[in-house]
This record gives structure tokens, C-alpha cells and sequence, in this order.
């Protein structure tokens, strides 16, 4: 985690994999979030670390590991996804893409692509995911520090 000037990168203890952005929540919604979590039922499934990529919009952006394979994550993100609807809060209408992310970065930050070339074949042995976790993130003037609100095993 380093070799890129103006890159935030993660505490080793906020690296997580989102399975599903909830936003913000009222304390009732919030509950009804975590009981209904509590419902998905799911195997526990192997995955890997793989590749090095970046996301980039209007100058900002974040490095960020992937993970293979994917389908077991998507049905999952599915299935939290239908507990969210559940309780009132919308859809997640935007495409999943199961990712770790490594760094965020503004438009001072740089150079990123070389970073990304020479990492890019980052990769683990296989960990098997045996649990689910709900969090709660709070916004800080460096970042969001995340903290579990509930965990949920698989299997």
C-alpha cells in the first residue's frame, strides 16, 4: 500500500467487500435492516483475491482489489438487496461489482495506471466467506470509519 502520492489508503481494519450499499437510515429502518438480514439464508462459499483495478468519475476515485469467482457474492447481494425492498428502501440499481477497495484518490493524486499495471496480478489462495457482517459507517474528515453493527453466518 504504496508507490502512489495523494492516494488515501484503507486501515488494514476497514478493508471490508460490500455486498450491498444501504445509505442512510433512520434507527427504526435501521433495525427492520438488521432483523431482516438475519432471515437470508445462504451456504458459505470460497473466494480469491484477483486483479488490481480502478474507478474513476469526475476526477476522484478508488483503487481497489477484485474477487473471484463472482456468483456466489451476486446471489448473495440479490438476496440482501430483496431484504432492503423488503423494509422500504429502494432497489440497488446499480450494476454489482464485488470489489475491496485498496485507496481513494482526487485529482492531485497520481500517477495511478502505473500503480495498477504493476499490481495488477495481485491474487490470494482461496479463504472461504463464513459470515456476513452489517455495518455502520461514520463519516470523518479522512474518511468513514466502519464499525459491525450485527454479524450473519452462511451455511
Amino acid at each position: 500500500m504504496h508507490g502512489v502520492r495523494g492516494v488515501r489508503w484503507q486501515e488494514e481494519e476497514q478493508l471490508h467487500l460490500t455486498v450491498r450499499f444501504i445509505g442512510e437510515v433512520d434507527r427504526h429502518q435501521a433495525n427492520d435492516v438488521a432483523a431482516g438480514l438475519a432471515t437470508v439464508r445462504h451456504p458459505a462459499f470460497a473466494i480469491a483475491l484477483n486483479g488490481i483495478g480502478q474507478f474513476e468519475r469526475r476526477g476522484k476515485g478508488a483503487l481497489w482489489a477484485g474477487v473471484t469467482p463472482q456468483e456466489d457474492l451476486r446471489t448473495l447481494h440479490k438476496k440482501v438487496d430483496q431484504v432492503c425492498q423488503r423494509v422500504g428502501i429502494g432497489p440497488d440499481t446499480r450494476a454489482y461489482h464485488p470489489h475491496i477497495t485498496l485507496a481513494r484518490f482526487g485529482r492531485g493524486s497520481g500517477p495511478i495506471d502505473a500503480f495498477v499495471e504493476a499490481s495488477g496480478g495481485l491474487s490470494s489462495v482461496p479463504f472461504t466467506v463464513k459470515e456476513f457482517r452489517l455495518y455502520e459507517s461514520h463519516l470523518k474528515s479522512d474518511g468513514a470509519l466502519y464499525s459491525v453493527v450485527e454479524r450473519y453466518p452462511l451455511g
